[in-house]
């Protein structure tokens, strides 16, 4: 079934033409909001309309007044000219934005000026600006832009801002990377006072810390030629047509400055390249028409897929399932990346994930051993919990209902930096990441009662070999408890039972998911699932016990339960969530804010900095009206390990407070009626 698909797709996929898009889409700086992006998109559509595609250049204001779900939008920007030199003590460019568009902060106003540089390390916390004057000066920091910007140019009087700053990623470090720019930008929520900012290289940043060491006093002229206005953002909409209404996604982000190459212009060639494939395929009758249309997005990221979203609700429910493409372009051996699956939230189970899964395994089977039996890959890949962070934590939010995986290479050593450039983008990744999701995407449009049967069975294979690999973990951490901690081994027990609900659970509702495509009966499916999962678990509980000697709790204990922190009772309301899709966009309304409330914002941030961030993204995906905080806590611990319930409870008064949910007490039980008291039946004498 497979091979029928992937086969064709394979030798139609041209990684030559992938690569030439790539080449194309690198010229253009594509700022979202901008005339570069605009560009890029023409640029698109062209080549899409030369594959025989049904192809929609859809535009939507890009203002301030304009709301889309939570998203408030942001003006158009461009810049025509800037620059910036050392003056004093010495005089040298530091930063030219037609040489190198990353050089600018992207979105800086429009400035021509002479000003001191005060140097900061981080300038992110308000104790570092006591003593300073920075009135009518501009700051050399590598601390996060916004918190900057809020503290030196908002409270302390600063006109601009030099960053130096280089994220530092698993296999990246400030100053492995010391002749690169990162990339940086500044989201007007369109009350602030703009200011102007540059990029240095880290080496650059080190030679003037060096000034400054030395006590020198540091100069600085700086120009910025730009404009914003009420304008317009675009997306490209393409459709390989289908007999019914439904519709499968491939989307990928099309933004990002010049060049860009891997994230995403690789990203965006990939879809081009699969969308023609498809299309030639389906023309010349090597795959059939599909039953379902076949939608491909080019977007600004998230701004876009919202946007899109929030102007076609009533087309969302005929959505069935998505593939994004960001990222999937890195050279392995220069970039450092490995081809991840970036999977579902807990809270939207489907059968997009084990699906995308199956897929690849055919692709991983590529060589042959040595004895010519077997196949192995030539390329990296695993997958990872759902990270968020691209257009698919739009689309898989609860309340879109949308599931759809990620296809990312990560980590990328040149990541969001001015080496982001083509030579680091493999055609073969290229052709491998557009070639997996054109056969997934495929056939999830075209399938029929067949399929669908076929994937039921998928999932449940695949939700079993999930359970197995938790049971072996438990097990494995219940053995190694030595012989006198009896507490321990009976947490492991229960949680372990609790996490064995959870999974099944998961399974379960992505059984469910696959009546989009067929009305089956699922019922043995669903049965098998349930025994195996009581059966295996039942068994290890078994064997815990006989090593252990500790019997397993008769009823496992909710994390909840076990609380006891001032916080826990505010754990006991429920959040209602005020907007459709997620928060992709919070600073417009952390700004309605009291300084005093922004500063708790920021300490809570920081007292949990060694947290996933993605914790609070799935703990409002779980936020469905009903659950207390309380047990979205424990949802979100059984779907990734950590526990955070001061975090999420802060987290989500804080929310509260801009507006963006409610929080209300959890409604009291219903009382039992009472039952008067059977009266015994007369009896004969």
């Amino acid at each position: 079934m497979l091979k029928s698909i992937i086969e064709p797709i394979r030798g139609e996929f041209s990684s030559e033409r992938a690569l030439d898009l790539v080449a194309e889409l690198v010229r253009y700086h594509r700022i979202q909001a901008s005339p570069g992006f605009r560009a890029a998109a023409e640029a698109a559509v062209e080549r899409l309309e030369e594959a025989g595609l049904e192809v929609e250049l859809l535009s939507f204001p890009a203002d301030h007044r304009e709301r889309y779900w939570s998203l408030q939008m942001f003006q158009e920007w461009e810049a025509e000219e800037a620059w910036l030199w050392l003056i004093e003590p010495e005089e040298r460019k530091l930063a030219d934005y037609q040489e190198c568009p990353l050089g600018l902060i992207q979105r800086s106003g429009p400035t021509e000026l002479e000003a001191e540089l005060v140097l900061l390390e981080d300038g992110e916390e308000a104790e570092e600006y006591e003593g300073l004057d920075l009135q009518g000066k501009a700051v050399l920091t590598k601390g996060d832009l916004q918190r900057v910007y809020d503290l030196a140019v908002e409270r302390a009087g600063a006109v601009g801002i030099i960053f130096d700053g280089m994220r530092e990623l698993p296999i990246r470090q400030r100053l492995d990377l010391p002749d690169a720019r990162q990339y940086t930008s500044f989201w007007w929520s369109g009350e602030e006072r703009r200011c102007f900012g540059f990029v240095l290289t880290p080496r650059e940043g080190e030679r003037l810390r060096r000034l400054f060491k030395e006590g020198k006093r540091v100069k600085i002229r700086a120009r910025v030629k730009s404009r914003f206005w009420d304008g317009k953002a675009e997306l490209v909409s393409a459709l390989i047509p289908g007999d019914l209404p439904e519709e499968v996604l491939i989307l990928a982000h099309l933004c990002h400055p010049k060049p860009s190459a891997n994230d995403n212009a690789s990203g965006a060639a990939a879809l081009i390249e699969a969308a023609r494939a498809l299309k030639v395929l389906i023309a010349q009758g090597r795959l059939s028409s599909p039953k379902r249309g076949l939608r491909f997005l080019l977007v600004p990221e998230m701004t876009g897929t919202i946007a899109y979203l929030a102007s076609h609700e009533d087309a969302i429910p005929r959505m069935i399932a998505g593939i994004n493409l960001d990222m999937v372009g890195e050279d392995q051996d220069q970039c450092g990346s490995s081809l991840l699956i970036d999977r579902l939230p807990g809270a939207s189970p489907g059968f997009i994930e084990p699906l995308v899964r199956r897929v690849r395994e055919e692709f991983t089977q590529e060589l042959r051993g040595f004895s010519r039996l077997g196949g192995y890959a030539s390329f990296r890949y695993g997958e990872v919990p759902f990270s968020g962070g691209s257009d698919h934590y739009v689309l898989s939010d609860p309340t879109v209902g949308v599931p759809t995986v990620m296809l990312i290479q990560w980590p990328d050593r040149f990541y969001h930096t001015s080496l982001d450039t083509p030579d680091k983008v493999s055609p073969k990744m290229l052709h491998l990441a557009g070639s997996l999701a054109a056969s997934a995407a495929y056939l999830v449009a075209n399938a029929g009662e067949r399929e669908a049967l076929w994937l039921a069975r998928e999932v449940v294979a695949q939700a079993k070999v999930e359970l197995i690999k938790l049971v072996q973990g438990r097990l494995g951490e219940a053995l190694a408890v030595t012989a006198d901690d009896e507490e321990e081994v009976r947490r492991i027990a229960s949680k372990l039972a609790r996490e064995g609900e959870y999974l099944t659970d998961r399974g379960i509702k992505a059984l469910e998911s696959i009546l989009r495509l067929a009305p089956l009966d699922l019922a043995d499916e669903q049965r098998e699932l349930l025994e195996f999962s009581r059966q295996e678990l039942g068994r290890v509980g078994e064997l815990i016990a006989h090593q252990t000697g500790v019997e397993p709790p008769k009823e496992p204990k909710r994390g909840h339960e076990s609380e006891s922190e001032p916080w826990a009772e505010r754990a006991e309301f429920v959040p209602l969530r005020r907007y459709r899709g997620p928060l992709a966009q919070l600073r417009p309304y952390l700004r309605k804010l009291t300084w005093e409330e922004r500063e708790a914002w920021h300490r809570l941030r920081k007292d949990f900095k060694d947290k996933p961030r993605i914790l609070p993204t799935l703990a409002l995906y779980w936020a469905d009206g009903k659950r207390t905080l309380a047990e979205i806590i424990d949802l979100v611990e059984l779907e990734t390990g950590e526990r955070a319930g001061e975090w999420l409870v802060r987290h989500f008064e804080l929310l509260e407070k801009m507006g963006l949910i409610e929080l209300k007490p959890e409604p009291e039980p219903e009382p039992e009626p009472e039952i008067e008291p059977r009266r015994p039946s007369p009896q004969p004498d």
